[in-house]
């Protein structure tokens, strides 16, 4: 038996995480290095992602819900406190304000006396995928483009060892993507950002190559293995073609496939969630068994994320998860271990061909930019495919839609509530400390840096960077920065996806073939209409910052084809815009959906607003909410609560029309 070689260094191990306030989430990072970790990976919250202060009228509910609120350089420095960024290797989950908390990060590293040329980390920077799945935009895409492209330029000018840009097929097939799709769509919005930079001029000829080597991705790793495996291989093969081929980079260093990872939290399940620990390591096989293209950075989701947000412990196991598997395996000792593998080898072509065929489709369009519509088009077509599947029990869900009967889980306890809630007064005192921070500030010199701010937003062949990197030294906030270049700008609302994704049975045609499941829901809906004397009309809708739009999507799809007139207009969307909505459509029943956290803050508002206007309709509300949060929306006056147990989205729209039946027999 041969002697094994030198093991290969581990990953950069990360945990995904931010809550409450910086000083929270500064004593979380602290506590989490000491258990091993080792870089950092920074959840900012919905305000922070998409360019409000804490105490705005879009920012209530949302505060430190999903992650740390910054607004300041004095958050940041909070947020950082004992850290030193010279040392650090820090990703930060960030995008339509990725220009602004590299400033923020920026300009505390210098306070430290860090030299900026060493500073490592990523900013994800990939807002394509916002409008394609996690819905934190804030600008249209011709302008937010512009934006990718400062940071990536000056990253390269003054970052050197900074990822300015983290081309994100995560979220894609966290809202249904297949791997070829994923591959496919992430290489077009990669090769948009390239071109950008190259077409600005910005960057000498010569030095371009450097461009290209700064470029990283962020994947996702399914429970299918084999063929995640196989979709890394491809993209690795695909992306040393493209920069090859399209940016004539001759380094192959410069042309590495470098990808960092969290595996999916798309089929983490709320039913027996204890099977998800399983789930989550084989995920990681999939990012780090095939050492020719093994993850550079992996970060885990916990077992219990469907539930709601994790505590230390649950993050803890999820590192030591990683661990396990690095330093007691063997797995780093040896060379790639599906090399000569024809198995793999087939897998990996038959993505390849369909991958670079659908990547030049989208070419064909225009690019990943114009192209934004039918994309999302194909991925909420995806997604509806995926839930027929296991809807119809084709793909099998452990203790979900197969083996469902197990014994009470002693991880979840009898309340079922094992998370970690964030608390109460945390918004109020970040609202405090934002509006304190403004009252010490010199007003003076921050209305000087937003002035320069808005020139240079104006002025195409300006780089916004230096301005934001002022901007935050001056004492502006994130608000202030985000509200300067939306009076340049504008905002934008994406497309739904909606009216161009055919779901499980092809519309209202009573004759179209479909499962005994939507046959019934059709009844149901007509029976509620006799119930009304018309057309049933939904009102689906997302309030709050919450973008993770694919599960209102796919409802609003399957309610269309069981017969519901459908109202859906996006995400982002007030509590009195929602009261508008439904007053001026007239609806017979109101569909909240919130994953953020949020429903306590929100839907009760909701339900003041239509009570004020005299709108008595069911309301239903489904996102990730623990037992006890249900029990209290129902008390308030929800007619139905829905989780992410529901995944039989025709009996749930069935059991919609029953609610506005039975609302109407009590009328």
């Amino acid at each position: 038996m041969r002697e094994p070689r030198p093991p290969d260094r581990p990953w950069v191990m990360r945990t995904y995480s931010g809550h409450s306030s910086a000083r929270a989430s500064n004593e979380l990072y602290r506590h989490n290095l000491a258990k091993g970790q080792t870089g950092l990976s920074v959840a900012f919250d919905l305000p922070t992602q998409t360019g409000y202060d804490s105490d705005a009228a879009l920012a209530r509910g949302e505060v430190g819900k999903v992650g740390v609120p910054v607004c300041s350089l004095d958050d940041m420095r909070t947020l950082f406190d004992r850290l030193p960024l010279a040392r650090m290797n820090t990703s930060m989950t960030i995008n339509a304000t990725a220009p602004w908390l590299l400033g923020l990060y920026g300009a505390l590293a210098h306070e430290q006396g860090a030299d900026l040329a060493q500073l490592r980390g990523t900013t994800q920077n990939d807002i394509v995928k916002e409008y394609l799945s996690r819905g934190t935009y804030v600008f249209p895409p011709g302008p937010s483009m512009r934006l990718t492209r400062d940071v990536v330029v000056h990253s390269v000018r003054h970052l050197p060892r900074w990822n300015p840009v983290n081309v994100c097929s995560y979220h894609l097939q966290e809202v249904g993507a297949t791997p070829v799709q994923e591959v496919a769509f992430a290489l077009a919005t990669a090769t948009a950002i390239l071109d950008s930079v190259r077409a600005s001029g910005m960057v000498a000829t010569a030095d371009f190559g450097r461009v290209v080597g700064r470029v990283s991705f962020f994947v996702n790793a399914g429970i299918r293995f084999l063929d995640e495996i196989a979709k890394l291989r491809a993209f690795a093969r695909l992306w040393d073609e493209l920069c090859h081929e399209r940016y004539g980079v001759t380094d192959p260093a410069l042309r590495r496939f470098r990808y960092g990872v969290q595996v999916n939290s798309l089929g983490l399940t709320e039913s027996q969630p204890e099977n998800n620990i399983a789930r989550i390591l084989l995920q990681t096989l999939a990012v780090t068994l095939s050492r020719d293209v093994r993850a550079r950075a992996v970060q885990l989701p916990t077992w219990n994320e469907a539930l709601g947000l994790p505590r230390p412990w649950d993050q803890q196991l999820s590192l030591r998860m990683q661990q396990v598997l690095a330093y007691e395996t063997d797995l780093l000792e040896h060379d790639d271990v599906f090399a000569g593998s024809h198995v793999m080898g087939e897998l990996s072509d038959d993505i390849a061909r369909e991958a670079r065929a659908e990547y030049r489709r989208v070419l064909e369009l225009g690019g990943a930019v114009e192209a934004v519509d039918y994309m999302k088009a194909q991925l909420v077509r995806s997604n509806a495919e995926r839930l027929r599947r296991v809807e119809t029990g084709e793909q099998v869900v452990v203790g979900v839609n197969r083996f469902t009967e197990a014994e009470p889980s002693p991880l979840v306890g009898s309340d079922g509530d094992v998370v970690l809630r964030v608390e109460e007064d945390a918004e109020a005192e970040q609202v405090r400390r934002v509006r304190a921070f403004r009252a010490r500030r010199e007003d003076a010199a921050v209305r000087r840096a937003l002035d320069a701010l808005r020139v240079a937003a104006s002025r195409p062949d300006d780089n916004v960077m230096p301005a934001s990197i002022e901007a935050a030294r001056a004492g502006v906030t994130t608000g202030e920065w985000a509200d300067a270049l939306r009076e340049t700008f504008g905002e934008y609302r994406g497309p739904t996806g909606v009216g161009g994704a055919g779901g499980v049975g092809g519309g209202r045609d009573p004759g179209a073939r479909d499962g005994d499941g939507l046959a019934h829901a059709r009844s149901r809906v007509a029976a509620a209409e006799r119930a009304v004397g018309g057309r049933l009309r939904l009102l689906v809708a997302k309030p709050g910052l919450d973008g993770h739009s694919s599960g209102a999507e796919q409802v609003a799809v399957r309610a269309r084809d069981a017969g519901f007139e459908v109202v859906y207009e996006g995400i982002r969307l007030t509590p009195a815009q929602i009261v508008r909505a439904a007053v001026d459509e007239d609806v017979h029943l109101v569909g909240l959906s919130i994953l953020s956290g949020s429903h306590a803050s929100l839907v009760p508002e909701v339900l003041a607003g239509l009570r004020g206007h005299g709108v008595d309709v069911p309301v239903a509300v489904g996102g990730i909410i623990p037992p006890a949060d249900a029990r209290a929306l129902r008390r308030a006056g929800v007619a139905a609560v829905y989780t992410p147990a529901d995944y039989d989205l025709t009996r749930l729209v069935a059991e919609l029309a029953d609610l506005v039946a039975a609302h109407a027999a009590r009328a």
